[in-house]
């Protein structure tokens, strides 16, 4: 495994593998890896003949008052793990070379971003557009994948290949959970033990979700009703959001046809974790 942190050498080398056919896999990530992080990897390693992974703790997705400081960061430790699930690349670019003195262009995808997450976190998936978009275009992939934890990051990161007309194919894979279902996640670092267990409330209103469809249940209302109870009877937690959406404009669901979404986003203490299942008539 090679690592670089040159955007001009990540080029160069992309221009080099796409003149000679190779499919190119990218794995955008702000590193800390943990199972969830390596399952992409691992799909990656299946669906292409390079494999690069991003690691980037990107400073424009954190608003002035989040955690971009005191993100965990362990290069040595994450170099280590892609390594050994094979990784060809490990592309690890600074601040001042994606965002050098004077840089003033960013990306926008407009109705997607204000809901949910964006409602809460002002700018944050401008940042996320915007740093996808340039390390698309450093690495020239074929094929990226993302976790499917960040839900509303996904849809936008497709949106935003098919307005710009990228030759990119974005794959979403499935969330991995720790044996107790909690989803797998850098933040969870944060939380003290206490917390740690009551985190699990989003597990479980996600699961008192789908018993509820699985029984004939099909109002938004009854579905929210009883997942905002479980968290608020869970000690440390404050809810941000909890919705029920389409999978694909993330439009508020009234009744469930089909299939929706329900997202979650909760703070356990001062961490702030996110969840989401798919709801589905059967």
């Amino acid at each position: 495994m090679e690592i670089i942190d040159n955007p001009r050498d990540m080029q160069s080398l992309a221009a080099s593998w796409q003149a000679q056919g190779i499919r190119t896999v990218l794995v955008p990530t702000m590193g800390y890896f943990h199972q969830g992080h390596l399952s992409l990897m691992e799909y990656g390693r299946e669906v292409g003949s390079r494999l690069i992974v991003s690691l980037f703790v990107n400073p424009l997705q954190f608003g002035p008052n989040e955690d971009y400081q005191r993100y965990p960061r362990d290069l040595i430790r994450d170099a280590g793990m892609a390594e050994e699930v094979g990784v060809d690349i490990l592309y690890t670019p600074r601040a001042k070379h994606l965002y050098p003195p004077g840089y003033q262009t960013y990306v926008t995808v407009d109705s997607l971003s204000q809901g949910l997450c964006g409602a809460f976190r002002p700018g944050h998936f401008r940042g996320v557009a915007t740093v996808v978009l340039k390390l698309f275009n450093q690495t020239r992939p074929q094929v990226a994948i993302f976790g499917e934890k960040d839900y509303q990051q996904l849809v936008i990161i497709k949106r935003l290949v098919a307005d710009l007309d990228l030759p990119i194919t974005i794959i979403g894979r499935p969330i991995v959970r720790e044996l107790d279902g909690l989803a797998m996640s850098s933040r969870n670092a944060y939380l003290s033990p206490p917390e740690r267990s009551s985190a699990l409330c989003l597990y479980r209103s996600l699961l008192a979700a789908r018993e509820l469809v699985a029984a004939g249940e099909r109002s938004r209302q009854a579905i929210l009703d009883t997942v905002q109870q479980i968290i608020a009877a869970t000690p440390y937690t404050r809810l941000d959001y909890a919705e029920l959406v389409d999978p694909e404009t993330l439009e508020k669901v009234q009744v469930l046809r089909g299939a929706a979404r329900l997202m979650l986003a909760v703070w356990v203490g001062s961490t702030r974790l996110i969840d989401n299942t798919l709801l589905k008539e059967t």
